[in-house]
């Protein structure tokens, strides 16, 4: 029996909650991902996220309260998920970066072939912020789903002994995000585990929006 991550997991300061996702399962649609990489982003104090700039239609779900979906469609090509946390009003979320595929690995396969025409390696199947949503069947119908809910579809759940959290912590600057929030310096802000295949090389920004 697994245990699901509660709403005080997640309504703690966003660079609390980053670090400690590591090693945590995602669940949804006969999948599940061992997190290995994810991003810390703090609302209003942080000019790279999407709530930098106060609420908008789109990020409306991040000024609520912990413990809800926010999604989101990148560049017109794929979904990203974050999980909102803090306390209501911060917008503070995390970005789930990519993971292990520890169980439904032949589902997840599927859904990340479909379009393609090169086979998808295992170190794939989640790695990315669009590879991990596609994976996991995660889009615009899933925003603003309370992972903390009895009967959540989508679900945060602490390992089973098979599971294992894998390497080391790790902490450095977040991937692609241009401008001052893509500063190594003021925000080294994304956390992966040392030695997973599923962690995504580092790449800075060129030019693009803030999230």
């Amino acid at each position: 029996m697994t245990e699901q991550l509660d709403r005080a997991f997640f309504a703690r300061p966003v660079l609390e909650v980053a670090p400690a996702l590591l090693g945590m399962v995602v669940e949804h649609g006969g999948v599940a991902i061992r997190l290995t990489e994810v991003e810390a982003y703090a609302g209003s104090e942080d000019p790279g996220s999407h709530a930098f700039r106060g609420p908008t239609p789109r990020n409306q779900v991040m000024f609520g309260p912990a413990g809800h979906l926010y999604c989101y469609f990148s560049y017109g090509m794929h979904w990203a998920t974050n999980v909102v946390t803090g306390q209501e009003g911060s917008a503070c979320a995390v970005l789930l970066r990519g993971g292990e595929v520890v169980r439904g690995v032949e589902l997840a396969r599927e859904r990340r072939q479909r379009g393609r025409r090169t086979p998808v390696t295992a170190r794939d199947l989640a790695r990315g912020p669009g590879n991990l949503a596609r994976a996991l069947e995660l889009g615009q119908e899933q925003y603003g789903s309370d992972v903390c809910a009895v009967d959540a579809a989508v679900r945060f759940v602490r390992p089973q002994s098979h599971e294992t959290p894998g390497g080391r912590r790790r902490q450095g600057p977040r991937v692609g995000v241009s401008g001052d929030g893509g500063s190594a310096e003021a925000f080294p802000w994304r956390f992966w585990l040392e030695d997973e295949p599923s962690v995504s090389a580092y790449r800075p920004a060129t030019r693009r929006l803030s999230r």
